[in-house]
């Protein structure tokens, strides 16, 4: 098999056929999640090949001390890591004595399986001879609920084909788990109680250090030829492992199965002396309900999912079923009912990065949970850099900032900083900007200013701070310089006047001011409220101001263009057609020294600008930059494709946007990165529906109203998408010949239509 090995199904990731060499990819791409806890999916019955063991419960982390050569005056303490749970899917099978296991199977055939994005599940089934010949079919079904979160459902059958015998099933819960990430190999977890009481068994656990408390639990029924044996197992207990033993005599073609309920119960949500009693009422509402009619729950909530944020394509296979991979994950991951939750990176698909927040949410993510819920959501996700704004404030006192400016970090799990490069922890100060415009964002799409004065304007402010502060005078320039930084582009480091850093500096200033003079005018209260919280002056705010408007940006007479940084003309200016497929990708071809050196890069950082600021330049100004930039792009950060594919749409370069969006919606399934095995890129795929939506559709807001400017690829019949815009609904259809609009709700809406403004009323369609 190679990396296209996932068969083209519109609604379905199907694998047909065993691979040991992709076991640990597909673990990665037929992950589940809740946005409570999810899991890689790994096998349920035991496998001694190379696998990625994998379940991760949200907002549950583990401090792992930095690991440096040498220490760094404001340097993180710790990398926070995604902690790798308590396992609870286990179910270890024997057949007359033999072990199911596919790596030590002497055949395995008809292997298949199936995440079923439509429904929300994942299904696996196979034929294995064992090596004691006995041949079996094995079927296993597995969901985690989104309406009861701490629930998950696996239903396990297996036939003999061949023979008589006796099946002996072990489903257990298993504490002793270690994370595939960690810097001094700590024990993550101490098991404080392991017990059971007759189908139900239990395992509490904390966290070392963050003392988090979690009660992993499973109740287990034994069905033979579909009907409840009504078996009490025997047990199996050991420190960190607890296992309930079934067996069983069946005819040669007879099923056994077992119906396992699993899952979490977290001192996050429940007193600490009250998780097991948790877990029982949450093992309770699974058993009354039995295993089909919470799958039947679970593909009604998946369809209310579903009937707001599907996105269909006609005509392109593999492109309708990228971009529903795409969304199925973001919801998987993230719903929006926590605000003290976020949009992790690898989501619940692994453990690279760490931390559950990163500049992504804010610049990517937003815009699909604006349009395809509640704004309540995005209100969530703004709200809670709100109440890490302390942690922000902290974060900039520990690098030497003063007087309440905030630096907000670029990895957290509670709003503390715990990156642990310092390239990035020092420099990617860009990420200040993205919480700015995040603000801006979400105004400009919902119409609700009520954040501003209730919470936004003192991000505002803390923010502002830190760019007059950190920007200085240049008495060669006679400008305003920020040195020593970052951009997106990584492939630059420690840089001068990055003009993507040095634009959002000067735009969050601009911004901030301007707010707080409609606050003042609007929300006097509030005003006095957040002067006095802030000590806020008229002599500061001009002090910032004179730093947004004489700020640097470098530019090249020669090309036309704003330059990268003020070193990038420097660099011998090779494009990256002249790269040979052998060095790609230069990440992990290169050494680091021979990148930084090179022009290539990793994600383009003026795009980038001209992408969250497009009515700043002019289309002219938008083709030069992307003509000049693009053929150094390498696009081997996941969230590059996305922001070039809604600019190549932009300049009707359709055949070149199409391949973008390819490129994003398939970056995972297809494995362009060749990184897949460690988890899914679950923040880019936000930008694959932006790439949609923003990109093919033209969706903008101009003037407080809604603007449609549509395109559509060759390759596509037609695509529809929703968007819920100030609580109206409006489907797009887009075919070669029309668009149509069709308004949900009471109001009626005026919008613009490739440049002409239409109103269209709710209950009827409009085509132009």
């Amino acid at each position: 098999m190679n990396q296209d090995y996932i068969k083209e199904n519109d609604w379905s990731i199907i694998e047909e056929g065993f691979d040991q060499e992709m076991v640990k990819s597909s673990e990665s791409l037929f992950s589940i999640g809740n946005g409570a806890m999810g899991q890689r999916a790994n096998f349920e019955e035991a496998y001694s090949g190379p696998t990625f063991q994998g379940s991760y419960i949200a907002g549950v982390y583990y401090p792992d001390k930095t690991r440096v050569g040498w220490w760094k005056n404001g340097y993180p303490e710790y990398f926070a890591k995604v902690l790798n749970a308590p396992n609870w899917i286990g179910i270890n099978v024997m057949i007359n004595g033999a072990a199911l296991d596919l790596f030590a199977c002497k055949k395995v055939e008809n292997f298949r399986r199936e995440l079923n994005m439509q429904e929300g599940w994942y299904q696996r089934s196979f034929k294995a001879t064992l090596s004691n010949n006995i041949v079996i079919a094995v079927k296993a079904t597995r969901f985690l609920s989104l309406d009861f979160d701490k629930i998950g459902a696996i239903k396990y059958e297996v036939t003999i084909i061949n023979a008589d015998g006796e099946i002996k099933f072990t489903p257990y819960l298993d504490s002793g788990i270690t994370n595939e990430d960690s810097n001094w190999d700590d024990k993550f977890w101490d098991t404080t109680l392991v017990s059971s009481n007759g189908n139900r068994a239990y395992i509490e656990a904390h966290t070392m250090k963050t003392s988090f408390e979690a009660c992993t639990f499973m109740e287990t029924q034994l069905y033979y030829q579909g009907k409840n044996v009504g078996k009490r197992p025997s047990e199996t207990k050991k420190e960190n492992w607890i296992g309930h033993e079934y067996s069983q005599s069946i005819k040669q073609g007879e099923t056994l199965s077992l119906i396992k309920f699993g899952g979490y119960t977290v001192s996050r949500n429940h007193a600490s002396g009250e998780l097991v009693h948790a877990a029982n009422v949450a093992l309770q509402n699974a058993v009354d309900l039995g295993f089909d009619a919470l799958l039947k729950k679970q593909k009604k909530a998946w369809d209310r999912i579903w009937q707001m944020s599907d996105i269909t394509i006609e005509g392109d296979v593999k492109a309708q079923q990228g971009i529903r991979f795409n969304i199925f994950q973001l919801n998987q991951t993230y719903l929006g009912t926590d605000s003290r939750l976020n949009i992790g990176p690898k989501g619940f698909t692994g453990e690279k990065y760490g931390g559950s927040t990163y500049w992504d949410t804010e610049a990517y993510c937003i815009p699909f949970y604006m349009a395809t819920k509640d704004q309540k959501v995005a209100r969530n996700l703004l709200k809670y850099r709100y109440e890490h704004l302390d942690k922000a404030i902290e974060n900039a006192k520990k690098l030497g900032f003063s007087n309440g400016a905030a630096l907000y970090p670029m990895v957290t799990m509670n709003g503390e900083e715990c990156h642990n490069e310092w390239e990035i922890t020092f420099e990617e100060i860009h990420r200040n900007g993205a919480m700015a415009f995040a603000i801006y964002n979400y105004y400009r799409f919902t119409g609700d200013y009520t954040y501003i004065p209730e919470m936004g304007l003192e991000v505002l402010i803390g923010i502002a701070r830190f760019w007059h502060q950190r920007a200085n005078f240049s008495s060669l320039r006679k400008k305003y310089v920020i040195l020593g930084v970052t951009g997106p582009n990584e492939y630059e480091n420690n840089v001068n006047n990055n003009w993507y850093t040095n634009y959002l500096a000067k735009w969050c200033i601009d911004y901030a001011v301007e707010q707080l003079q409609k606050v003042k005018e609007g929300y006097p209260d509030d005003y006095e409220r957040i002067i006095g919280n802030t000590n806020l002056t008229s002599n500061e705010t001009e002090q910032w101001e004179e730093v947004a408007d004489q700020m640097y940006f470098p530019f090249s007479e020669e090309h036309n263009v704003f330059l990268q940084q003020d070193g990038f003309l420097d660099k011998e200016l090779i494009t990256v057609d002249n790269l040979g497929k052998s060095e790609r990708p230069i990440n992990q071809k290169w050494s680091w020294d021979r990148i930084l050196r090179s022009p290539y890069i990793k994600q383009a950082d003026i795009l980038q600008g001209f992408y969250l600021f497009e009515d700043h330049f002019s289309l002219e100004e938008l083709q030069r930059h992307f003509d000049f930039y693009e053929p150094f792009t390498v696009h081997e950060s996941s969230l590059s494709p996305c922001v070039h594919g809604i600019q190549a749409a932009k300049l009707d370069r359709m055949e070149q946007a199409y391949q973008f969006y390819l490129r994003t919606s398939r970056l995972d399934l297809d494995d362009y990165n060749k990184e897949v095995e460690e988890g899914l890129h679950i923040t880019s795929m936000a930008g694959t529906w932006m790439s949609i939506v923003e990109g093919f559709g033209g969706l903008r807001v101009l003037d407080d109203k809604l603007s449609l400017t549509p395109r559509i690829p060759k390759q596509w019949k037609s695509y529809s998408f929703k968007v819920n815009f100030r609580n109206r609904i409006l489907q797009v259809t887009v075919t070669k010949e029309e668009t149509k609009l069709v308004l949900e709700g009471n109001e009626q809406m005026s919008i613009r239509l490739n440049g002409k403004r239409l109103e269209i009323r709710p209950g009827t369609e409009l085509s132009a």
